[in-house]
């Protein structure tokens, strides 16, 4: 075999060889992640809440709505893990059941809150100019608003106690308050994104401003903006917790966390057990988003490898 046709070979087996391929920015992300054991334990986490929300049944078969005043206070038994609340509810029962509530909140305010901010960042980024400069000033109103303090004066005007209506508005009122720091990532890379070489060799194919957006910028823009959500999913389920401690969030016969450690936290002097239990699931649920948009940011950030 001559010279030139070993170096052939060796040159054609570099490049079927999985080892030398390019990887994807993706692939180095993911590559990382499966090395992080943060990842994996807020994975974990986020999965447990989620099955919890979805299928209650498989954690618990007790009614979180079967209360008796003759199991005031009492302790463990039955199926209830935890003993029951001054009402005689299974306090684990409505852990379990509570997060359905929260987590629908959570997940429906973070997707209005990426569509908005997907929309408003992709036009200041791409446009530019007066567009930009006006929607600038729209994002710094906003975000110079309190979200807990608007949300309080903006929740106490629906006088309606009906569930669907006030988890509507709850997922309304977050979004709508929540969007501004997506929006700013999503522009910041958009500006970015629209000056490197696909964009410009799109343009010269043809393609409009919709189809250079939407199909050459956003995949590219993306991952940013989900890391945000991921870390502000976990936001707004504090959020919403809050909003329902304070009595103007979701209200009875809604279960939420937030509405049991007010509960809890009024009877807190004869027993803690109800006022421990949801507070640790609430406390385990943001923790496990936060961790896990921190370990998804670290992944897709070049700098911090």
């Amino acid at each position: 075999m001559s010279e030139a046709q070993i170096v052939g070979a060796a040159e054609a087996g570099k490049a079927t060889d999985p080892t030398t391929r390019p990887r994807s920015l993706a692939g180095d992300a993911w590559r990382d992640l499966r090395r992080n054991p943060i990842f994996w334990v807020s994975l974990v986490l986020v999965l447990a809440v989620t099955a919890m929300a979805i299928v209650p049944g498989l954690f618990t078969a007790n009614d979180p709505l079967d209360c008796s005043l003759n199991r005031q206070h009492a302790g463990p038994g039955n199926g209830a893990l935890f003993g029951y609340d001054f009402q005689g509810c299974d306090v684990y029962a409505r852990s379990v059941y509570g997060a359905r509530a929260s987590l629908l909140v959570g997940a429906l305010s973070a997707v209005l809150t990426g569509v908005i901010a997907v929309v408003v960042g992709m036009l200041a980024g791409y446009f530019g100019r007066w567009i930009d400069a006006a929607l600038s000033r729209v994002i710094d109103i906003v975000l110079g608003i309190p979200l807990l303090l608007a949300a309080i004066v903006l929740l106490k005007r629906i006088s309606s106690d009906s569930p669907s209506v006030r988890i509507a508005a709850v997922i309304f009122v977050l979004a709508v308050l929540g969007w501004t720091t997506a929006a700013r990532v999503i522009r910041s890379s958009v500006i970015s994104a629209k000056q490197q070489d696909y964009v410009a060799a799109a343009r010269m194919l043809g393609a409009g401003n919709g189809r250079t957006m939407w199909r050459h910028i956003l995949p590219n823009s993306l991952a940013p903006v989900i890391v945000v959500l991921t870390i502000g999913l976990g936001s707004f389920i504090a959020a919403e917790a809050t909003l329902s401690f304070l009595g103007i969030g979701l209200k009875a016969p809604t279960i939420s966390w937030g509405i049991d450690i007010d509960s809890g936290r009024t009877h807190m002097r004869e027993s803690a057990v109800p006022l421990i239990v949801p507070s640790t699931f609430l406390a385990l649920t943001v923790l496990a988003f936060i961790m896990l948009g921190d370990a998804i940011r670290d992944a897709f950030d070049p700098k911090l490898r």
